[in-house]
């Protein structure tokens, strides 16, 4: 046995000489900018202005929603004792679900949905049902892991194309004669912020006979007139379009759906082993996000998408202005709130961050395998409830930070 944990600690020990180690940190108080943190190693919890949480809207402290999940756990308790097949489906997740098909019904004819407990979970499920041995699945080159290992887990051949790159994923499916073919995207790339051409890929769904997966994870809730994501932002209706989207980012509470026309949901329920073989999410998780679903759609969902959108050209218009001359850092082309800027080495990223935390600032700092090599990042996630002197006092920071040589800094 100790032959086995010497191989274990030598590979953290590895990771320790690449500054590749993931350490956690502990959150003692509700996620906001202003957060109570306890760091790894550090002996006492700190007060910080986070800059690394996904809750776009800053709903996942909403005290309507608070009152909504309260509600739901003593409609339906705290669990919901079986799988969704099995006496776990509540009518909180029927209503859920039902709601969620009606937001996504102008995109998607004769939508319906299937509410997971997350979006890892809906990824695997859609992608390991629909992808049989009679499949090709084309993934994008930066999907997100959950896909990736969705795709592993199908018994379809799965087939890499170059990050945006239509063309050349035209090229690929021109050259397929399998019967089913199923184009994956993320729709926000979660590590770069940009937007993937939905549009085109539709398209080339639409003239090859393939279906369309998109994981709008980042999307749902912030892009969109109505916070319903990528098909609203960009106008899309199909009903090869397979949906996946999250509801513990900009919804503020958890778990996830995939939104897709009637016979594939119905399709889903019978051959998804994620959604068939687990215990449902607690009813009142879907309670509560029935109250987030009417906060998004509203007047102050598009007063929050609206703050967010200021605070992201802030950021931009102030970290352009302090980025180092010599290229040696730069900001991700991003119009979305996750704003990468990208630093190149490991060891400097973590620098930089350690520079942060010392100003009571959070911002992760992302390396590989997350992202390719030599692009480690600070990864900035703006939100609605950051305020204008929040980002002044993180361009600041950064640019502090930046000020350093490179070579100095790593």
């Amino acid at each position: 046995m100790s032959c086995l944990l010497d191989r274990l600690q030598e590979e953290i020990d590895t990771l320790d000489a690449l500054s590749l180690r993931r350490r956690r940190q502990v959150a003692e108080t509700a996620c906001a900018p202003q957060q109570t943190l306890t760091l790894a190693g550090a002996a006492a919890p700190r007060t910080m202005l986070g800059f690394s949480s996904n809750d776009y809207l800053g709903l996942a402290a909403h005290p309507a929603l608070a009152k909504a999940w309260a509600e739901g756990a003593a409609l339906y308790g705290t669990g919901s004792g079986g799988s969704h097949l099995i006496l776990g489906h509540s009518r909180a997740h029927e209503q859920l679900e039902e709601r969620l098909a009606e937001w996504m019904s102008p995109f998607i004819p004769q939508a319906r949905s299937l509410f997971f407990c997350t979006g890892y979970m809906a990824n695997l499920a859609v992608l390991s049902a629909l992808g049989g041995s009679d499949a090709v699945i084309f993934s994008e080159s930066l999907n997100h892991a959950s896909l990736i290992d969705g795709a592993r887990l199908a018994k379809a051949r799965v087939e890499r194309y170059p990050h945006c790159d239509v063309a050349a994923l035209d090229a690929q499916l021109s050259s397929c004669d399998a019967p089913v073919k199923i184009i994956v995207s993320d729709a926000v790339f979660s590590m770069d912020g940009n937007i993937a051409p939905v549009a085109g890929l539709l398209a080339l769904a639409e003239r090859h006979d393939a279906w369309l997966v998109i994981d709008d994870a980042h999307g749902f809730g912030v892009l969109g007139a109505t916070g319903r994501g990528v098909p609203e932002a960009l106008g899309l209706c199909s009903e090869r379009l397979v949906l996946v989207g999250t509801l513990g980012k900009a919804a503020g509470v958890s778990g996830a759906f995939v939104a897709a026309h009637r016979t594939v949901i119905d399709y889903l329920v019978q051959r998804a082993r994620p959604y068939i073989f687990t215990t449902a999410a607690p009813p009142a998780v879907a309670h509560a996000l029935l109250a987030s679903l009417a906060l998004i759609g509203g007047e102050e969902g598009a007063q929050r998408r609206a703050q967010l959108l200021a605070r992201i050209a802030q950021l931009r218009r102030g970290l352009k202005a302090v980025l180092p001359a010599d290229g040696s850092a730069w900001l991700a082309d991003s119009p979305t709130a996750i704003q990468p800027l990208i630093v190149g080495d490991n060891a400097r990223a973590m620098r930089i961050m350690a520079q942060l935390d010392g100003h009571g600032l959070r911002v992760g700092a992302i390396r590989p395998p997350t992202v390719p090599a030599g692009t480690a990042r600070l990864r900035i996630a703006l939100s609605a409830s950051h305020g204008e002197g929040d980002v002044a006092r993180l361009v600041d920071a950064l640019g502090e930070a930046l000020s350093r040589p490179a070579k100095e800094a790593a």
